[in-house]
């Protein structure tokens, strides 16, 4: 077992670094969510934006 976790140690090391961004993404998406803020609309000029009127109400 300890033989395989120093085989693995960058592989278990890049893993978890790359967990802790994904949850620090979807923390801040739940944040935002409940603060009443869009999730998608980042710009704060949704006129120019595709989806203008349909992702949260202006």
């Amino acid at each position: 077992m300890l033989q395989w976790l120093a085989g693995n140690f960058w592989t278990i090391i890049i893993c978890a670094v790359l967990i802790g961004i994904v949850a620090a993404i979807i923390v801040s998406m739940v944040k935002k969510k409940r603060a009443g803020k869009s999730v998608t609309c980042n710009c704060g000029n949704c006129k120019g934006c595709a989806m203008h009127g349909s992702c949260h109400k202006t």
